[in-house]
């Protein structure tokens, strides 16, 4: 029997030096090991191509400022549903820097706004069964931002936006970059962390590494 023991204690010391390895009731946070960063795909004149299955990347939060809110002309009136390719995601968590490649997906989601909701003149908020509150209806639009150092160098930060519509889906499969002073110099000037507002995101925040 104390020879058993002995050796089971040699194997739990060795299983605990092993990174990765739990033991019971020990949580580990996941993070990918990967550097290489999926890119998005251009056509051969310089269009950026829609994404696929944007929404299964990582979704980290959707802002909204409705107009009710804002004089009756907000200019982002919709929900913002943020998603970040994964592997972009991973490299955000191990560095606290958005790499080369970087891409970024906005989809804008309509304020629901149809029989069932009891809405408040005053706010534009929607009455439903958890309470007085803003909820999403339908898609209304995909927007798209792409970090690429050889491809924008030129650009502030090297990052470009697209729009593939504001409109329901289907949207358009290509898209053209906004010009720099549509969208650069807001994010430049009011954005935490390269071009990007990690500050309204507690997703990237709880990621971003200590320094």
């Amino acid at each position: 029997m104390t020879s058993i023991k002995r050796k089971l204690g040699t194997i739990l010391i060795g299983i605990g030096l092993v990174p990765g390895v739990l033991f019971v009731g020990q949580i580990a946070p996941v993070v990918a090991q990967s550097t290489d960063i999926q890119r998005a795909t251009f056509t051969a004149d310089g269009q950026v191509m829609q994404p696929e299955n944007w929404r299964s990347w990582v979704f980290v939060g959707a802002p909204l400022t409705p107009n009710a809110l804002n004089g009756g002309e907000a200019p982002f009136p919709e929900y913002h549903n943020v998603y970040i390719e994964p592997s972009a995601f991973a490299h955000w968590q191990q560095t606290g820097e958005w790499a080369d490649g970087t891409q970024l997906a906005k989809e804008l989601v309509l304020l629901l706004q149809d029989e069932t909701c009891e809405a408040d003149p005053d706010n534009g908020s929607c009455g439903q069964t958890s309470g007085q509150g803003y909820f999403q209806g339908e898609f209304s639009g995909l927007e798209l931002k792409v970090k690429d150092s050889t491809r924008y160098a030129d650009e502030p930060g090297n990052w470009a936006y697209f729009s593939f519509g504001h409109n329901a889906p289907p949207y358009a499969e290509t898209a053209t970059a906004f010009p720099t002073d549509s969208c650069n110099a807001c994010h430049e000037a009011n954005a935490a962390d390269d071009f990007v507002f990690t500050q309204y995101y507690p997703v990237l925040r709880a990621a971003k590494p200590a320094n």
